[in-house]
């Protein structure tokens, strides 16, 4: 499959599970979040993402990308805000409003409009995670707003249960970033940044490192390890490159935690993805500065040489007797 299949298949299975996810959690496991908050979540996100298409086509001059395909066309369109909504709802705890969400989605969405970047061939690209800087922004907004507790997640279910659902994430994530995303080092990088920063701050500070690193094995960090910091479109595509970026957030995320700031996973990724934003915009600048600094590197062409008795000639041919003899000699020859 090609690069674009991939990515297809990947938002199709991505936005089932949550889906899954998101009804099994207000039916079994014991979100407490309203049942509206999915709904207005999701029904955010696709306004968001709908409007500003149309906006953005309006002003290229082209047909909106959810027009073409029919209707298979607009569902697959839409995978990617249904997702987004489905995550700032499950996440986020708003208590009994609904705004919130609704504002977490819709700056979600719109970050993918307002912050990019250029791209290789003249395109440009966003690079924040969607899900993850919409409810950034709603954390940084609204301190009557917190992040859903991760008990939520296996509230109704007995010990057995609270053992298989994250073993089931993590075979489940698993797969689909090894078999779609391939995003499997970034995951290594996360998970070993992770543990490091779990052992520097039992070195440095004293903190017991089993209680460091159990934050990892709740389903809550489970599903930002393999259903969010994976995100295909705004992390890093080669292997090292990949890895690197998920140490670098487990270092941003150790440090935050060292400073005592909570919310630290969704700030972590933010900040290393602001990071690689302004890197990419360097990169981008660079290469439309390249022509121009190709072309004025050149060497430029010498003038052909002169002839040495060009000038004499061009001298004589001035003197008046020249002119008279060039005048008559056509007709007397």
């Amino acid at each position: 499959m090609s690069g674009n299949d991939l990515r297809l298949a990947a938002l199709r299975r991505f936005a089932f599970a949550i889906t899954l996810l998101t009804v099994l959690g207000h039916t079994v496991l014991g979100f407490e979040q309203a049942w509206a908050a999915p709904l207005v979540g999701v029904g955010s996100a696709y306004l968001a993402e709908v409007l500003l298409e149309s906006l953005l086509a309006w002003q290229q001059r082209r047909r909106p990308r959810y027009l073409g395909g029919g209707a298979v066309g607009a569902v697959d369109f839409l995978l990617s805000a249904h997702i987004t909504g489905l995550a700032v709802s499950m996440l986020l705890y708003p208590g009994e409003r609904l705004w919130p969400i609704a504002f977490a989605a819709a700056v979600a969405i719109g970050s993918k409009y307002i912050f990019r970047v250029g791209a290789p061939g003249g395109a440009s690209r966003h690079f924040l995670n969607p899900s993850n800087f919409g409810i950034t922004v709603t954390l940084l907004a609204f301190a009557s707003v917190g992040i859903a507790q991760p008990y939520m997640f296996t509230e109704k279910l007995d010990p057995t249960g609270a053992w298989v659902l994250p073993v089931l994430l993590v075979c489940a994530g698993t797969f689909l970033n090894g078999r779609f995303t391939h995003k499997l080092p970034l995951i290594a990088g996360w998970a070993g940044g992770f543990l490091l920063q779990a052992l520097l701050r039992w070195g440095l500070f004293g903190n017991l490192p089993l209680a460091s690193l159990m934050p990892l094995t709740g389903p809550a960090l489970l599903l930002f390890t393999f259903y969010m910091v994976t995100d295909p479109a705004t992390t890093p595509m080669p292997a090292a490159r990949q890895a690197a970026f998920g140490a670098a957030v487990a270092a941003v995320y150790g440090a935050l935690l060292a400073l005592h700031v909570v919310f630290t996973p969704f700030f972590a990724l933010t900040a290393v993805s602001l990071g690689r934003g302004l890197l990419l915009a360097l990169a981008a600048r660079r290469r439309v500065a390249a022509p121009a600094r190709a072309a004025a590197a050149a060497p430029v062409a010498a003038p052909l040489p002169v002839p040495a008795a060009a000038p004499a000639m061009a001298r004589a041919a001035q003197r008046p007797e020249a002119a008279g003899l060039a005048a008559v000699e056509p007709s007397g020859g």
